[in-house]
Parts: structure tokens; C-alpha cells; sequence
């Protein structure tokens, strides 16, 4: 059943919890640490919780808004609260360069739809040169895994992926008694730094991406086993890894080093002779 909430219905299917504990709102501004002059987006706005925070530190925000009712209705919630700048849109095909004023230049803040949150995140990150750092409530489970270290039963092709491209840092705890309608999960505030210079110098992400699948999709197979046919045993001998190990043993910098040497053999085939 739809709830409304402060005069919206909150709709299903945009995936609508919103945030009403003030305690939680200062709390992710607060680790968020907005700058007067900083370029500043919000994705989902919703009622304006978190963005009249943000107007009130910063003057001005632009804000993705995809329902077009609340699109239509924030700046009349928060009328004379700064300047804030509304793009009805759908974040995942919002054009976020065209916020920017230079490399790195832009802030990224917001509460996702925990049903399109990874894709939303990857898709930022095809444009993470104009971005200077993310700040995201989502599913505590997904931050679960998007922190993991190997080792850890969370860890998998979502952490190493996102640890290759960024640092990612747990920032605090929501309970689902903090939303109106209360989500039937706990959900997680993270923060997502793009490295500027690349940590892991990876040849070829499809590869990487393509060793990560083939391997976590038979998680609990050991590494020769999980990796045959894609590629040689003695490639991780090579790389000093241990083809015993499962991979969620493995680090970001000894897949990346996998993913290279799998991108080289590729380059050496379509050389001509």
C-alpha cells in the first residue's frame, strides 16, 4: 500500500522511502562536510530533507529529481531557502559533465533507489573525472560488499570493482525507523572517492570484469578451478597467487595483475606477424 507523506503518496515503484529522523539528516551533512562555493548535485531529492541542509551550508544545489510532482513541487517546499536548481531527470541518463566546472570539480550526494543503486553507481563512475567524491545511502547489505576486504564473505566482483576505481569509506548506520515508509531493510551512508591516479593500472576493464564474473559466479571453487579454460594455472603461479585459494582471497591489485596479463595475451594475438 502507497503512504503519503507530507502531502506526496510515495510511489513504489521510483522506490520512495523518505528521510525524516533530523538526527540522521544532520548526521550524513555533517560527514558529507558541504563548503560554501563547492558544485554540489543531489540525485533524489525527495522532500527536501537532506537539500534544505545542503542549501543552508552551501546557497546553492542542483538537485535530479526523476517523479516530475516532486520536481515540480521543491522549490516551492524550499522557497527562499537558497538557489536550487531542479533537472527532472532520470539520473541514469543525466548528462553529469554538464555540471561540472572542471576535473574533479563536482560533489555528488543522494538517497538511492536501492533497486537501481549499483547501476546508478557505475554509470557515475563512466563520468568520475568530473567528480570529486560521492556520498550515498543504500542498502546496509550493498555497502556490506561494496567495503568488504578479501577475506570476507561479502567480498566479491561489486567490491573489487569499486575499490579498483575509488576509495570507499562506511560512514554510518540508518535504521528503517529513520524513513517514512519505513523500508523492511537497514540501510548504510558510504562515501565513493574516485582516485585522481589510477592505484591499479588496469589494460583492459571488460577483462577485468570478465575474470570477476567467471570467477565469483563459482565463488566457492578454488581459483584453478573457477579460472580453467579462461586462463593457464601457471599464470597465477606467475603472479605469485595461490590457485588453491577461493576468490575471495584474492585482492584487488592481484585481479588487476590477472586482468592485464589476459588483456597482453589479446594484444599478442591480433598483432600481425
Amino acid at each position: 500500500m502507497s503512504r503519503r507523506v507530507d502531502g506526496h503518496l510515495a510511489r513504489k515503484r521510483f522506490g520512495q522511502n523518505f528521510l525524516t529522523d533530523e538526527r540522521i539528516i544532520s548526521a550524513i551533512v555533517a560527514a558529507f562536510a558541504p563548503v560554501r562555493g563547492q558544485n554540489v548535485v543531489e540525485i533524489g531529492p525527495g522532500l527536501g530533507a537532506i537539500t534544505r541542509e545542503l542549501l543552508a551550508h552551501l546557497g546553492k544545489v542542483h538537485v535530479v529529481e526523476l517523479d516530475r510532482d516532486l520536481a515540480a513541487a521543491l522549490p516551492i517546499r524550499l522557497m527562499n531557502e537558497g538557489e536550487l536548481i531542479v533537472h527532472q531527470s532520470d539520473a541514469l541518463k543525466f548528462d553529469f559533465r554538464s555540471l561540472a566546472t572542471g576535473p574533479h570539480s563536482l560533489r555528488v550526494i543522494g538517497n538511492l533507489p536501492y533497486n537501481i543503486s549499483t547501476p546508478i553507481l557505475f554509470y557515475l563512475l563512466s563520468q568520475a573525472d568530473v567528480i570529486a567524491d560521492m556520498t550515498f545511502m543504500l542498502q546496509k547489505e550493498v555497502v556490506e560488499r561494496m567495503v568488504a576486504e578479501p577475506g570476507n564473505g561479502d567480498y566479491g566482483r561489486l567490491s573489487v570493482m569499486l575499490q579498483y576505481r575509488c576509495n570507499v569509506e562506511w560512514l554510518l548506520h540508518v535504521p528503517p525507523e529513520s524513513f517514512s515508509p519505513a523500508p523492511k531493510v537497514d540501510s548504510a551512508v558510504v562515501r565513493l572517492t574516485p582516485h585522481t591516479t589510477a592505484r591499479h593500472s588496469c589494460h583492459d576493464e571488460q577483462r577485468l570484469q570478465q575474470l570477476l564474473t567467471a570467477a565469483f559466479n563459482m565463488r566457492r571453487k578454488t581459483l584453478r578451478n573457477a579460472l580453467k579454460g579462461l586462463i593457464p594455472a601457471e599464470w597465477l603461479d606467475e603472479a605469485g597467487i595461490d590457485a588453491g585459494l577461493r576468490p575471495e582471497e584474492v585482492s584487488v591489485t592481484e585481479w588487476v595483475a590477472l586482468a592485464n596479463r589476459l588483456a597482453t595475451q589479446d594484444q599478442g594475438k591480433n598483432d600481425p606477424t
